[in-house]
């Protein structure tokens, strides 16, 4: 059984999946933070592949792309570092990122690849559907691999449905039209949103994402989906940080539990 399966089988709620870019803060850092997150509490960690021109990110998880480019971080690089993570750790990665290093590197290469390092499922935000369904599907499920598609608020639900039936680990949330990081809080109108997925009965679990930064939202988000997906806040806690064990660990803790008075 893939582990995100085994994960959603055992798993029902309260999911915290923390995104972090590979090779950021350090070039090295990728592995030690993956056993760091897994020791200190996260249920799923994406992997993010930094990209020179990352569209639909915000500021902070684009300025950590870049550094990680400049430390020399790369998808075979990447590849390089994963091998040894199965050693330390069983817990369910994904990596995420956008299709055009795919294609770079070889489509059917980088799926097999990804099976080889232990890599879970993907979540590739600019991978048409069509795309997908009609040349792509076969070597995902065939290298063992799960994926996972976006919806958001402005998504029609014909469409919520075909990403729901082509999704085979999560479907991503996007809590708000607009790039990662934009917003703290989560306002009524995402509520509303959130009510409404929740109530269309999908089969596939529901992951939150975007803007999800502290215990209060990542509580909120958890009671309309499975759990909820964290990404900027955590690179500006990388950012911060001097040692980025007791980072993880801190991080990790401030999102399970209520911040004392």
């Amino acid at each position: 059984m893939n582990r995100l399966e085994r994960l959603f089988s055992h798993k029902r709620e309260d999911i915290l999946n923390i995104y972090f870019t590979a090779g950021y803060p350090g070039l090295e850092d990728t592995v030690p933070l993956i056993r760091a997150l897994d020791e200190a509490g996260a249920d799923l960690i994406e992997v993010g592949m930094p990209y020179s021109d990352p569209l639909a990110d915000g500021p902070t998880i684009q300025e950590s792309g870049q550094a990680a480019i400049r430390n020399g971080m790369s998808i075979p690089k990447l590849f390089e570092q994963l091998k040894e993570v199965r050693q330390y750790t069983d817990i369910p990665l994904v990596l995420m990122g956008y299709f055009n290093p795919v294609m770079q590197y070889g489509e059917q290469r980088f799926f097999e690849h990804c099976a080889e390092a232990g890599i879970d499922g993907l979540i590739l935000p600019d991978l048409p559907i069509y795309e997908y369904e009609h040349f792509y599907k076969a070597q995902i499920e065939g290298a063992g691999l799960q994926i996972s598609f976006l919806i958001t608020p402005q998504t029609s639900e014909e469409r919520i449905r075909k990403i729901d039936q082509l999704s085979t680990g999560f479907v991503y949330m996007v809590s708000d039209a607009s790039i990662t990081g934009a917003k703290r809080g989560i306002s009524t109108k995402q509520i509303e949103y959130f009510e409404r997925i929740k109530g269309m009965g999908l089969r596939n679990p529901r992951l939150i994402g975007f803007g999800i930064s502290s215990h209060e939202a990542f509580s909120t988000a958890c009671r309309y989906a499975n759990g909820a997906i964290i990404g900027s806040a955590f690179i500006r806690a990388l950012k911060d940080g001097k040692d980025v064990q007791q980072t993880v660990h801190d991080f990790v803790n401030s999102i399970r539990q209520p911040a004392s008075v």
